[in-house]
Order: structure tokens, then sequence, then C-alpha cells
């Protein structure tokens, strides 16, 4: 069975991971995708395209993507297959404990609109910066004092084997929907890769995806909306689903958070949410995030449990 994946380093561990648990009869096919090859950035099909269309083209078997690059919609004649068990889906703070534990102006860098919006939001003093390049090469470029801290994946740091390298997690940051999590894609009707798959499932980090994709269907959200969302499972049952969306200097932000006490309905959970931030000028905010510059102003109420804040406090 021939497994496709991104030829990152990252994207590679993750797919020899699933080839592991497939067993012998599997093996790993790296393929270039437009992000990788820098592809200016558009909508999140720049790390799937590619992959896709081996797939349609019965080149691979089955596809290995990262939960969080993989589009609310997929092309005809293709499925998501199944959802292994999930990694930690929090982001680490490499280079110190906390954010408490920063210095005021303190150079923190990131790739991640998201991950900008809640720094700033929650510490406006705090120089953010772009850091582009491998993990290998932003952690050097920390040792080398460009950065006083990161931010990355715990999940992505762990699965490089360079977990140790997280000084502490950042709690407070809603995570990117579907970070630490893995989907797998197959063509419609291919019953050999489908049952392969079905071995691998997780129910749990399934529902909690189900949830996290709805939402980014609802509010139409793509690679450049500053957007987290983090569903969990209890052991009684409650599916809870926490959201931020803020503009990327941390000025305007909204918090929701909902659960489900039965969790079976995980779609419905996401898009409820969805519906109550729109309800709370997420539109707004969208709008204002994909016009550089542009302010949106806070509505003028709110559904109960959604927070809207300028400001410190995300």
């Amino acid at each position: 069975m021939r497994i496709g994946s991104r030829g990152s380093a990252l994207a590679l561990a993750q797919a020899e991971g699933v080839v592991r648990r497939l067993g012998p009869d599997a093996e790993v096919v790296p393929i270039a995708v437009g992000g990788d090859r820098g592809e200016p950035p558009g909508d999140k099909s720049r790390w799937v395209k590619e992959l896709e269309l081996a797939l349609l083209a019965g080149e691979i078997d089955l596809a290995v993507h990262s939960a969080k690059d993989v589009p609310s919609e997929l092309p005809d004649g293709l499925v998501l297959a199944g959802v292994p068990e999930r990694a930690d889906a929090r982001d680490a703070l490499c280079g110190a404990a906390s954010l408490d534990a920063l210095p005021e102006g303190a150079r923190v860098g990131t790739s991640s609109l998201r991950r900008a919006a809640a720094l700033r939001a929650r510490r406006p003093d705090l120089a953010v910066v772009a850091v582009r390049g491998n993990v290998d090469t932003r952690l050097r470029k920390l040792g080398e004092g460009a950065y006083d801290a990161l931010v990355l994946a715990l999940a992505g740091l762990q699965r490089l084997g360079r977990g140790d390298a997280a000084d502490g997690v950042l709690d407070e940051l809603v995570p990117a929907p579907g970070q630490g999590a893995l989907l797998l894609e197959a063509r419609a009707g291919d019953a050999r890769a489908l049952e392969a798959v079905a071995a691998l499932e997780d129910p749990h980090a399934a529902a909690c995806l189900a949830a996290e994709r709805a939402l980014v269907r609802e509010l139409g959200a793509s690679c450049r909306t500053p957007l987290g969302a983090h569903a969990t499972l209890a052991d009684d049952g409650t599916l809870t689903l926490r959201a931020f969306l803020g503009l990327p200097d941390g000025s305007a932000w909204l918090r929701d958070e909902r659960g489900d006490p039965l969790g079976a309905n995980p779609e419905w959970l996401g898009a409820e949410v969805g519906r109550r931030m729109r309800a709370a000028g997420a539109d707004e905010l969208l709008a204002a995030a994909e016009a550089a510059g542009a302010d949106a102003p806070p509505p003028a109420s709110t559904p109960e449990g959604t927070v809207v804040g300028q400001g410190p406090g995300a």
C-alpha cells in the first residue's frame, strides 16, 4: 500500500508512524506540494493538492495530512478515511517557561497569524516577529539569540524527537483547528484502503476533529484567519469546544466555549459555536483580518458565554 506524504521531515515522520501501524506491505511515497515549493499563501489546498491529484490518478492509495492543513471541502471522488489517535494539540513555548516569564518587549517568533493574534491580545508589549524555516532551523535561530522565545506546536516537536525543546506549554492559547491530529484521505469506494484504515480510527479524536472542522465551515475561515478551535471529550461523554478569533494585531478578539453533554453530534456543536461567534461579531473580525489595517467594531450584544475583547485578555 502506497502512503503519500509531503516531503518535509515532520510530514515524513507522521507518515512513517502510520506505515508502522499498517504493516510491512505499506510504504511512504514523498510528494512535493505547492506550499513546500514556496507557492504564495492562498488557501489550504497548497498543502494537499498534489497529494489529492496523486490519489485520484491512482499513484498512491492513501494520503497522510496534518488535519489543520486540510480544507473543509474535498474534491469529488475522495473521502476522509480515518483519524488516528491525536497527539497533544497544545502550543509549546521554547525559550521560557511561560508568557509571564518573558520580559517586557521580548521578541517572540511565530509563523502563525493565530498565535500572533493571541500573543498580542494577551501581551501587547511583546515584539511578535515572523519566523521561517523548519523546526531545526527555528530552534537554531533561537539558540543564536535571534528570538527570546518561539511558539511551536508541541505535537510537531514530539514527533520529531525534539520534545525537550519545549520549556513550557501555553494552555492559554487555543490551538489551531486540527492541530496535533492526522487525517487519512482515500479514494471513495477503495475498499482495500478503507478497510486498512478502519483499524487506525480513534473515535474520540474523530469526534473532536469533526467539531473543530464544523466551526471552520460555519465561519468560512481560511488559512489567513487567526482562528483557534480545540475540542476535548471528557470521561462522562461531554464534548467541549473552545474557540478564539482575533485580529493579527491583537486589538480585538472573540472567545467562546460550549459543551455538549451527550457528545453525540460534534458537527452541531462546531456549527453552534460558529453561530454564536457570528452573532457576537465574528463576521466583522473576519473581514477586518482579511483587510490589512482594518478595525472591527465590537458588537452591540453577544450570546451568553461568548467573550468579546479589545486589547489584553485573550
